[in-house]
């Protein structure tokens, strides 16, 4: 079964957080977490993930924290779902048909690549700023 994991559940309620908040504006850690109800050390080591791919900028000292690394159009939820859970694999023979033995004949591997197309084109047909507007219209 495919789940997002409690972290990439928490990545996204964090970095749509600060898809929400002007482009311009840096905010701080315990802010996003308290607003987003993630716990700030946890949230504090995905957005230093998401800085080192460019996801976030990271801004330390007085004034220091958060904001997106691009504007909100050009980040997509397949990025940041990528980004803490790695690639969407519904089935590892996907990934790399040769570990299947099966794999030349096997009547379900095009159906599991159909899968992980579908679900990856609807994450990437998301982008930050569509899931922020939503938000903000509730």
């Amino acid at each position: 079964m495919m789940e997002l994991t409690r972290k990439g559940e928490y990545a996204i309620r964090g970095i749509v957080y600060l898809a929400g908040r002007p482009t311009d504006k840096v905010c701080l850690l315990n802010d996003i977490a308290t607003a987003v109800d993630v716990p700030s050390t946890f949230l504090a080591k995905i957005f230093q993930q998401f800085s080192k791919i460019g996801l976030v900028k990271s801004f330390r000292g007085t004034g220091g924290g958060f904001m997106l690394g691009r504007a909100p159009e050009n980040i997509t939820l397949l990025e940041v779902v990528e980004a803490v859970e790695g690639p969407i694999v519904p089935n590892r023979c996907v990934v790399n048909p040769s570990d299947c033995d099966r794999s030349g004949y096997c009547n379900v591997h095009p159906v599991w690549k159909r899968v992980q197309d579908e679900v990856c084109k609807a994450l990437a047909g998301v982008t930050l700023k569509e899931l922020a507007a939503e938000h903000k219209a509730k």
